[in-house]
């Protein structure tokens, strides 16, 4: 039988599809193809939790390390794109300051004044478009803090960020890269060589610089200025989101802002920031029901594992008190969980407890209505808001 034959959901499942409102099709494949083998993918989509833990665990079977790795085209080899011993090596010299201590005591007073700076200017509106006025400015911020380039502003770096987002979104999709992300990674890098040449300078890239090569610290502060920006926006929007739709979720909160962890945990496992993470086969074998190939796409589907009704009973309900949220994947899993998985969760409890404080009555605007979207990143396009102006 060939693959397709043999993959009857996995054959007819699209792109847009998994883009769109991809839940009760990651819902089927998991209950009966867990392992499928996708046609308009390239490639295998594994969406039963263990399996995906299974691939992520192993970097030996399932590796970044590939020349089709889209952000490697871009920016060269960083931690994001290496395994082994040359991952440990890239990523080692960033571990320490994106510990928990370290986090709070280096970016909780930061990003509490961009939060309070940020939401006095909105205050007066009574209504606005949150993620581009709000979650993405503070999400650009903190990344520009947490860099310490020299004589570089936030606006700069979202600039590069969207410039190298395009290009790799252009690699991803089967297209020539254009030549803004080039031009925007070059500057990047002589930003990075420059703060790395001015030893008074503090930031993590300096620090770094005693280990790795200056090519290598610009691949890595990409890296994190990619993560740092995409994910953390779409967090602190998806987080917002579900509260926003559920009243009696957002009452609980707005009642206890202890819940206000969970809740961020349960929307991570409801919607992930990053809905799937690409590996490589090394080897073949066998995972689950399919029988992977050497050199064959493995895509783990974060969305699907997260639903997973193994682990989360009632899979599709925002509960804020879900006691096993935590066991979401939205971070990854193995040698590749996120870096800086403290300081997303840091900045996202800041930022919605802000709002909440602050703007009367915050709901959303039903004349705008939205939903997270993406195949790779998933977020709302737009989130509209609404709140009681003060009189």
């Amino acid at each position: 039988m060939s693959t397709v034959g043999a993959f009857p959901l996995g054959s007819s499942t699209t792109l847009a599809e998994l883009a769109g409102e991809p839940h009760p099709r990651l819902a089927l494949l998991r209950a009966q193809e867990p392992v499928s083998w996708l046609p308009e993918l390239g490639g295998w989509l594994v969406t039963r939790r263990d399996l995906a833990l299974s691939v992520m665990r192993d970097a030996t079977t399932f590796t970044v390390d590939d020349p089709r790795f889209s952000t490697a085209q871009v920016v060269g080899p960083s931690m994001l794109s290496l395994d082994g011993a040359q991952h440990t090596r890239h990523r080692e010299p960033f571990t320490a300051p994106f510990r928990p201590r370290e986090v709070h005591d280096g970016f909780a007073s930061f990003i509490e004044r961009e939060t309070d700076r940020l939401v006095t200017a909105l205050e007066p509106t009574g209504a606005v478009e949150l993620r581009r006025t709000f979650a993405g400015p503070l999400a650009v911020a903190v990344v520009t803090k947490a860099l310490g380039l020299v004589g570089t502003t936030a606006d700069t770096v979202l600039s590069w960020y969207d410039a190298i987002v395009q290009s790799v979104s252009d690699i991803t999709a089967g297209h020539t890269a254009g030549r803004a992300g080039a031009a925007a990674y070059a500057q990047l890098r002589a930003a990075v060589e420059a703060t790395v040449a001015d030893r008074d300078a503090s930031s993590l890239l300096v620090s770094a610089a005693g280990r790795l090569t200056a090519p290598e610290v610009a691949s890595n502060a990409a890296v994190l200025m990619f993560g740092g920006i995409e994910t953390t926006e779409a967090m602190i929007t998806n987080a917002l989101l579900h509260l926003l739709r559920h009243p009696d979720q957002l009452a609980l909160v707005r009642g206890d802002f202890g819940l206000l962890d969970g809740a961020i945990e349960e929307s991570l496992r409801l919607e992930p920031g990053a809905a799937v993470v690409d590996r490589y086969a090394t080897r073949d074998i066998v995972l689950g029901p399919a029988t992977i190939r050497r050199g064959d796409l493995v895509t783990v589907s974060l969305t699907g594992a997260n639903r997973d009704p193994a682990v989360f009973s009632e899979p599709d309900r925002f509960d804020v008190r879900r006691e096993n949220a935590r066991l979401q994947l939205a971070f990854a899993h193995g040698p590749h969980y996120c870096l800086a998985a403290h300081l997303a969760r840091l900045e996202t409890r800041i930022a919605l407890k802000g709002l909440l404080e602050r703007l009367p009555r915050l709901r959303l605007d039903a004349n705008h209505p939205t939903t997270p979207q993406g195949l790779v990143f998933r977020k709302p396009p737009t989130l509209h808001v609404l709140w009681d102006r003060p009189s």
